[in-house]
């Protein structure tokens, strides 16, 4: 396929799924394309008083992950840092992330104008909460975590019980078990 030419930013808060962030950084990477990791701090943190522990997963994978080194699969950015003209793609992870994610006024923007850019937007579980919020969701097909369906309809989507649904420049998938296929189709749609 080859993604060489290609980056996709990962964009996550606190207790973000921690498979939805690891599977797409692996197998993205893998084709060739290059990653940004861009944690997001504030809200919702399982240690609030910990002042030096980095954004984590619900399950624990600090990101950037502490296993792998920076430089080989991927790179660390702020939000401040991320540059919408080096990046093809903004993937949102889901868990709780999303939810600190879409009050976040900076993010929010981000996506929007990476939307109007024309820039691909994968959400994966809760990660379409983020696309609620920045009003990229009208008239859209769309699918998520069955705990954001009425969200989606409310917000104008058209909700599709699919592994994966792309409507344009925007690809949603429901839960970890759909990820092989939310993979393939980033893949195929930054290909094209």
């Amino acid at each position: 396929m080859g993604l060489e030419s290609k980056t996709v930013a990962i964009i996550a808060a606190d207790e973000f799924e921690d498979i939805e962030l690891e599977f797409p950084l692996l197998r993205l990477s893998e084709e060739g394309a290059d990653i940004l990791l861009v944690p997001v701090e504030g809200g919702l943190h399982t240690r609030p008083f910990c002042e030096s522990k980095p954004v984590t997963g619900r399950f624990g994978t600090p990101m950037p992950p502490m296993v792998m080194e920076e430089g080989n699969r991927y790179e660390s950015r702020t939000l401040e840092e991320l540059k919408l003209d080096e990046i093809d793609c903004i993937l949102i992870p889901g868990g709780f992330s999303p939810d600190q994610l879409r009050v976040n006024s900076d993010v929010i923007k981000l996506v929007s104008k990476a939307h109007k850019q024309g820039k691909l937007i994968a959400a994966i579980c809760h990660g379409p909460q983020l696309l609620i919020e920045a009003d990229i969701v009208d008239g859209r097909k769309v699918t998520s975590y069955e705990a954001v369906k009425t969200d989606l309809i409310n917000a104008g989507g058209e909700y599709v019980d699919e592994p994966m649904v792309k409507d344009g420049n925007i690809l949603t998938s429901r839960v970890p078990d759909d990820l092989p296929q939310f993979c393939q189709e980033i893949a195929e749609a930054l290909s094209e």
